[in-house]
């Protein structure tokens, strides 16, 4: 919520206190079963042997999307503003779990093939938006499993209505 608000120095006092009383928050991670086998990934790890061509394929995508009227939502980049310029924000947001998962499933499946990934939070608002345009550009149906509902991306649309 601090985040949202830009009030940087009560995340610092948040995140110490948090490692001060040893709590630690659930990362987050999406996943995909392809030929009988999972696909974990975690924002900016690079561990996955495909971590090259995804990260090549997302930068495709994000030149696609933002063509057709993506525009990223910094605010889900999770940084200090003046830590970081507004590059690094939108390569975060590029490596979102979700959208290393989604790139992968687009990367290993055949063309019209559906794509579904589960995810262990709830979806940002950047990644929600993005999602509507990769389904439309990619003429795939993309279901995110978040920790509240199912999101079915079609055709630029959610199944949620934008309410979630």
């Amino acid at each position: 919520m601090y985040t949202d608000f830009g009030k940087w120095e009560d995340v610092a006092r948040v995140r110490k206190l948090m490692r001060d009383r040893g709590i630690k928050k659930l990362p987050g991670c999406s996943w995909l079963e392809l030929h009988n086998r999972v696909h974990v990934f975690v924002a900016e790890d690079n561990s996955h042997p495909m971590m090259k061509e995804i990260h090549d394929y997302l930068d495709w995508m994000v030149l696609k999307i933002k063509h057709a009227g993506y525009v990223p939502d910094l605010r889900f980049a999770l940084v200090k503003g003046d830590e970081t310029g507004e590059g690094e924000k939108e390569t975060r947001l590029r490596h979102h779990s979700e959208k290393l998962a989604v790139a992968f499933g687009l990367l290993s499946t055949t063309d019209g093939a559906p794509i579904v990934v589960m995810k262990n939070l709830r979806i940002c608002g950047d990644c929600h938006n993005a999602m509507k345009y990769i389904s439309q550009i990619s003429c795939r149906k993309i279901t995110v499993r978040d920790a509240n509902r199912f999101h079915c991306f079609e055709r630029g649309n959610c199944s949620c209505g934008d309410y979630w």
